[in-house]
């Protein structure tokens, strides 16, 4: 693993390069994590339902972050336009990234890019928010993709049933 020359969490939470930063919150919270190069980390955080895989990939050149979360769900083709109308649902409750199927090993993927300052450098908090928001959203919408994909509901049934489920958690 690359040492990072300030560590942001223990010097009270400055800004950083992004890979720093995130290398820093992970290293914190003790999951684990590999700094694929300056522009790209991936890691493993324990959700509610899954263990997820996170990649950050850093675009300098557009001070774009983007973060990519997998819920370790594949869709299955008899599946496909059940799991593509329930994506819209979701996507249409969703406030920041959105869920999609790469079509590589039709593997379903969180995703959410965000905008940087022109100095190119994360916050802690942002760098909470970001991981946060996607294990979170990948949390909430977990039940509905299992009920559409392995419970053979339709996809406004697998939505409200995943919804009403979420409310009602303590």
């Amino acid at each position: 693993m690359r040492a990072i020359q300030d560590d942001p969490i223990a010097a009270g939470g400055g800004d950083a390069p992004p890979v720093d930063m995130l290398s820093a919150l992970f290293e914190a919270r003790g999951w684990p994590h590999r700094i694929v190069s300056n522009e790209e980390i991936s890691g493993e955080v324990q959700g509610s339902w899954a263990k997820y895989q996170l990649r950050c990939v850093w675009r300098q050149d557009d001070h774009v972050l983007q973060v990519i979360c997998l819920p370790d769900i594949r869709v299955v083709a008899d599946r496909r336009a059940v799991t593509h109308e329930l994506l819209a649902l979701v996507n249409e409750q969703m406030w920041l990234g959105h869920f999609d199927v790469w079509s590589e090993g039709s593997v379903l993927v969180y995703r959410h890019g965000a905008l940087l300052g022109d100095d190119g450098l994360l916050s802690l908090a942002q760098a909470q928010a970001l991981i946060e928001t996607a294990v979170d959203e990948c949390d909430r919408f977990y039940p509905a993709f299992q009920f559409v994909l392995w419970g053979g509901k339709e996809a406004r049934e697998a939505l409200d049933a995943a919804l009403i489920d979420a409310a009602g958690e303590a």
